[in-house]
């Protein structure tokens, strides 16, 4: 019933928006006889302060349509690659017309973004995608609101995802031989369980994982999100916080956690700096400061965009990761999509380097939560392990913004090269060309014959070679003195020579995933539910 009243009282004050927008304009317009008031500034940005908190804001783009590769700008074209009912595996294809650009852009390493499902949209990791296309190829999951899948789609569980980010994976080998993952925030829990599953298969499994600020032993450092899943049954949550689509959406009578309860919760961690932002937002209208207006603006375009999630899926979500821990307990069994109940046991990871990346100041995934995967990927050898520690770096901090920019991504960027060398002549000869006018992609060869010696030494001579690669890498990376960085389980850990500057309290850190501490189990599957 609550998410009835929500969009009936949303419905009524639409009108009321709508005038409060066309006020702030008539009010602003210099030829509008309002305007020559001495109030005039005054009013215009009262009315449009009220048609910001008022209005409906929808799913955002990713909006990212070049970048600049070395100087030189590359078209982007963003294509769904495939379509499933919960989710879209979305490319963001590279173009050229320079021939050695094109070149360049065609051997980088291919990475799978996997975006959280915990309130918002896939756009809110906008900067990673922009900053990673800079030197790789790059796909993101990119989910769908709940309350736009129809019922006969079935439910979606916690095991569902899984089994999406399995398949998305399998995608990428097909199409190139392997693949990177990085995960944010809450899908480095389902992500670490999807490559545990293929490792225990004896399938391949992806090159790297790099996982950023996620909740894989929730018991560390806990926070204000952990501690409300903790503080709370799982029968309270069912009954308190699960409501059914409205019949106006295509997803009706579908159980969700609706987006607006999440987007409650993301406010009420830090009304006070969100009441801030507003009135200063207010002020920057009277004074005619523009940007930092439409600073604000693309700021709360994203973050009150909100999505709902399947009830299921929610539900799943808290009892596993935060209530009973099973990734860390061992205890955690997910159904294939054959109906198979597969343990998940990331001991059995052995050919996949890891990477995990914590902010000192993150609120939402406590200090050693993240770390804590290298204690569970015991199968992965000492030097093939990494930790960071961004200082100053709150959660949104470390995907977004000029942290993530200066401090982590060159970290993200240099393991990834560091472990794509090895495999530089593994990749298909059918994998999918970067971009248009592409040269024709080498051929798997075996063991090179008298005949073909000399060709051969003549690439190799061609081929960068790994330390090279390396150290032109590390040219780039972020300074010790702002990034903590060392070597897990290694002899010889690196130290950080310096102490980072603080950073005043981001306001996307109480964002990017607060409530995404809110999923857990559903005793009931539904056999639609098992069609991912």
């Amino acid at each position: 019933m609550l998410y009835h009243i929500y969009e009936t009282q949303r419905s009524l004050m639409e009108p009321f928006t709508d005038f409060a927008q066309a006020a702030s304009k008539l009010f602003s317009n210099p030829v509008s006889p309002l305007s020559q008031t001495s109030a005039a500034q005054r009013m215009a940005a009262g009315y449009d302060l009220l048609y910001r908190l008022g209005k409906d804001y929808e799913k955002p783009a990713f909006d990212i349509h070049t970048v600049d590769v070395n100087g030189i700008g590359v078209a982007i074209h963003e294509r769904i690659e495939v379509n499933k009912p919960f989710c879209e595996l979305r490319r963001f294809k590279r173009f050229s017309d320079d021939p050695a650009t094109l070149t360049k852009l065609k051997g980088q390493p291919v990475v799978l973004i996997v975006a959280p499902l915990s309130g918002h949209y896939a756009t809110l990791l906008r900067d990673t995608v922009r900053t990673m296309l800079k030197d790789h190829k790059v796909y993101i999951t990119d989910w769908k609101n709940a309350r736009l899948v129809p019922l006969s789609e079935g439910e979606f569980h916690l095991d569902d995802y899984v089994n999406y980010v399995q398949e998305f994976i399998r995608h990428l080998q097909g199409q190139y031989g392997n693949c990177h993952v990085i995960s944010v925030c809450q899908p480095t829990v389902p992500v670490l369980a999807a490559v545990s599953l293929m490792a225990s298969r004896g399938e391949k499994t992806p090159l790297t994982m790099t996982m950023m600020g996620g909740p894989i032993d929730a018991r560390k450092s806990p926070t204000a999100v952990n501690n409300l899943a903790t503080n709370r049954s799982y029968e309270w949550f069912e009954n308190n916080v699960i409501y059914r689509v409205p019949d106006k959406f295509p997803g009706a009578g579908r159980r969700v956690y609706p987006g607006f309860l999440q987007y409650t919760g993301f406010v009420a961690m830090n009304p006070d700096r969100h009441a801030n932002s507003h009135y200063d937002y207010f002020k920057d209208l009277i004074k005619g400061d523009d940007a930092s207006a439409e600073a604000h603006r693309k700021f709360y375009d994203e973050y009150n965009a909100v999505l709902d999630m399947d009830a299921d899926y929610y539900l799943e979500t808290i009892q596993t990761v935060f209530q009973d821990y099973k990734l860390v307990n061992g205890t955690w069994d997910v159904r294939s999509p054959t109906g198979k109940i597969e343990r998940v046991r990331p001991q059995d990871i052995t050919t996949t380097a890891l990477f995990t990346v914590e902010g000192e100041l993150d609120d939402i995934s406590g200090s050693g939560q993240t770390e804590a995967a290298h204690d569970l990927c015991s199968g992965i050898v000492r030097k093939e392990q990494r930790h960071l520690e961004a200082k100053g770096a709150g959660h949104y901090g470390i995907f977004s913004g000029r942290r993530w920019r200066d401090l982590v991504y060159p970290k993200v960027r240099e393991f990834i090269l560091e472990h794509e060398l090895p495999r530089a002549q593994a990749a298909p000869s059918s994998a999918a060309p970067e971009a248009k006018a592409a040269t024709p992609s080498a051929k798997p060869k075996a063991a090179p014959q008298p005949k073909t010696a000399a060709k051969t030494a003549q690439a190799a001579k061609a081929a960068p070679s790994a330390p090279r690669a390396r150290a032109a890498a590390s040219k780039t990376a972020a300074p010790t003195a702002t990034v903590a960085t060392r070597w897990v389980k290694t002899e010889g850990a690196a130290q950080p020579t310096g102490a980072a500057e603080p950073a005043p309290a981001d306001l996307g850190t109480a964002k990017a995933t607060a409530v995404t501490a809110a999923p857990a189990r559903s005793a009931s599957r539904s056999s639609k539910a098992r069609k991912a």
